[in-house]
């Protein structure tokens, strides 16, 4: 009876003991244990990778702030009303055929000689009187020229004998266009100046504006305050003929403006009546 039951092999029929299991939990846990490896490898290449799962996109560079353009700076507009045009002690006082002065017989108070070279001997205000000396002697040291005064300050009295001479010579109508009237002359302001050559040459004559001396005038008066009252092309503005020996000092803040925006004379520039006719 027992040569009948079949008999089974030990190792086929044997389970897996104790030992087997362990070892095939330790290569399991090896396994893991390098995929987690690897997955911690990548996450420190790509942190963003790593923490999403997605594809890191490329930073957008910053862009620079603009820079505000800075403002050029405006320059302030000329003050015409600096200084009176009709207070015949301002250096501004406009006076023609149409303004006289106010009054008439007025006379300035610091009338001064200053050491320069005369053909007669007047004086003018001290303001005047510095601006021409640092004139004459710009002349002299930039392009060696000497200067002279013809006339400068001349009282109502004075300017009546003038003006009363040139009539009784050449008639009133030629005195009205080279000579003012007594009250209407720039002279008995104490602020013009009448400049000759030194040695003379085509004093109180237009080809003055010819010679070195006038020319250089013409190009450089205005640096020192001074303007050329009565130009060539300005007769029906002024009403005098052209002087390029006749010099008005109305201070270098003025002459600049004029100079810069190419103003010729008062009248235009602070928009009052001149003309040919005494009013």
């Amino acid at each position: 009876m027992n040569a009948d039951r079949p008999l089974h092999s030990r190792s086929s029929a044997r389970r897996p003991g104790k030992r087997g299991l362990v070892t095939a939990l330790g290569i399991g846990a090896i396994v893991l244990s390098l995929v987690a490896c690897s997955s911690d490898a990548a996450a420190a290449k790509d942190p963003v990778a790593g923490a999403s799962g997605a594809t890191s996109a490329s930073p957008k560079p910053k862009q620079k702030p603009k820079s505000t353009p800075t403002p050029t700076p405006t320059a302030a507009a000329f003050n015409k009303a600096a200084n009176s045009v009709d207070d015949p002690s301002s250096i501004w006082v406009v006076v023609n055929k149409t303004r006289s002065l106010n009054p008439a017989n007025y006379a300035p108070t610091d009338l001064v000689y200053p050491a320069v070279t005369y053909v007669n001997r007047q004086p003018m205000r001290a303001e005047v009187a510095n601006a021409l000396v640092a004139m004459f002697a710009a002349g002299a040291s930039e392009s060696q020229l000497q200067f002279s005064v013809q006339s400068a300050y001349r009282s109502f009295a004075a300017q009546t004998s003038v003006y009363d001479q040139i009539v009784d010579t050449k008639g009133q109508a030629q005195a009205d266009t080279t000579s003012a009237r007594p009250g209407h002359s720039e002279h008995q302001t104490g602020l013009a100046v009448d400049i000759s050559a030194l040695p003379a040459s085509c004093s109180l004559q237009t080809c003055f504006a010819n010679t070195p001396q006038g020319k250089w005038l013409a190009a450089n008066a205005w640096k020192y305050g001074f303007v050329l009252r009565y130009p060539a092309d300005k007769v029906a503005v002024t009403g005098y003929s052209f002087e390029p020996w006749h010099y008005r000092y109305v201070g270098i803040a003025l002459s600049t403006e004029l100079h810069n925006t190419g103003v010729e004379t008062l009248e235009e520039f602070f928009a009052l009546p001149g003309g040919t006719t005494y009013h």
